[in-house]
């Protein structure tokens, strides 16, 4: 169960994180040791599923929460199979926070759209999937709505965040996947309304991926127009076991860049990081990893993956985030992650991270990775 089975968890274990910083092929810091010290803290709690953060032009975190779920079925459309379908979903389950530098929560835009699966698949929660700015203007992506989630009124959609945190519809994702399918869905594992991870801007219009379906998309803000930049399933044929599912993404340099995942149950160095360039044609930057659900690069054009090799497992503690330089070198910079779910740089240059962004809604929380001993800035263009 792919995309689904991501989230598919409901856990009541306390949330237990432990560091160590691991010596590999790293730039000489601190004295000229060969690892890279790192600190880390709990730099907000109290949120809903935690998926998609990023940082607005005032400096504060915003962060897409995919929210408590729902109670209300729906029959009056194809739902999903199961064991993950059919859907509970609710109008105004999830919601979008904002944390100010003291990591203190409040609720920015609430009353959003939020499912959840049936208790043999976990009971997992989607909802709001990620956020973006264009300029002061805030984006927002839906993962939980659609009448296949039992949100038959909303779709999955693009929404704009208005001055007065009321929204309005930019674009309808539900109505584009199902007039314009990929190739080679998997039937067995389906989405009607797309499942709906990862948000990027370049040059005023929002690219986003779809892992179930595997595509990227291309949404011009002003009209409303989704374009498809890239049908995966062409090559990675979801109906013959090829599915890979891609999941974060960012814009570096001059090409987006995309983690994926791999079909479940995961198999460890199995995901990889790709390069996409404008005309749609993709090839493998960085290989080896395991299940990604978050990518970002520095300004030394170092890239950092966060990646889950037991997410499948119903394990916490078992994601990690790795770092790459422009020769290949890696050093595991964070371990021990519980459940995290997405990854920004901040202003001050430190990585945060969404972590129990799986699992009981409440227990939600956002980590922050400082480096020591080397100044470490996000790629602007992120």
């Amino acid at each position: 169960m792919k995309t689904k089975l991501l989230f598919s968890f409901s856990l009541i274990a306390a949330a237990i994180f432990t560091f160590t910083s691991c010596k590999k092929n790293s730039m000489p810091v601190c004295g000229g040791n060969n690892s890279t010290m790192t600190t880390i803290k709990t730099f907000a709690t109290g949120l809903n599923d935690p998926r998609g953060l990023k940082f607005g032009p005032d400096g504060k975190l915003y962060v897409a929460e995919a929210g408590i779920g729902g109670t209300n079925f729906v029959t009056s459309c194809t739902q999903v199979v199961p064991p993950v379908g059919p859907y509970a979903g609710s109008d105004t389950g999830s919601r979008i926070s904002v944390i100010n530098s003291n990591g203190e929560r409040r609720t920015y835009v609430n009353h959003l759209p939020s499912s959840i699966t049936q208790p043999d698949a976990g009971s997992g929660i989607q909802g709001m999937a990620d956020v973006q700015f264009i300029g002061n203007t805030m984006y927002a992506m839906m993962a939980g709505a659609g009448c296949s989630h039992a949100v038959p009124d909303i779709p999955n959609s693009i929404i704009k965040i208005n001055p007065d945190r009321t929204w309005t519809m930019v674009a309808n994702c539900s109505e584009f996947l199902m007039t314009h399918p990929v190739a080679n869905p998997d039937p067995n594992d389906f989405e009607p309304d797309g499942t709906p991870y990862s948000m990027t801007s370049v040059n005023g219009n929002l690219y986003i991926t779809q892992p179930n379906q595997q595509e990227v998309d291309k949404i011009d803000p002003s009209t409303g127009r989704i374009s498809r930049v890239v049908d995966i399933s062409i090559l990675h044929n979801g109906s013959t076991g090829g599915w890979i599912g891609p999941t974060s993404m960012v814009y570096h340099g001059d090409n987006l860049y995309f983690g994926t995942l791999t079909p479940f149950p995961i198999v460890p160095g199995a995901a990889n990081v790709y390069k996409l360039s404008a005309d749609g044609s993709y090839s493998v930057y960085a290989s080896g990893f395991s299940a990604i659900l978050g990518i970002a690069f520095d300004n030394h054009n170092r890239l950092y993956v966060l990646e889950c090799i037991g997410v499948d497992s119903g394990t916490p503690g078992l994601s990690d985030i790795v770092r790459m330089d422009e020769n290949g070198n890696r050093e595991i910079i964070a371990s021990g992650l519980d459940f995290p779910t997405a990854m920004t740089f901040g202003p001050d240059g430190k990585l945060y991270i969404s972590v129990w962004g799986i699992g009981p809604p409440g227990n939600g929380q956002i980590l922050q990775i400082g480096f020591k001993c080397e100044e470490v800035q996000g790629d602007a263009k992120q």
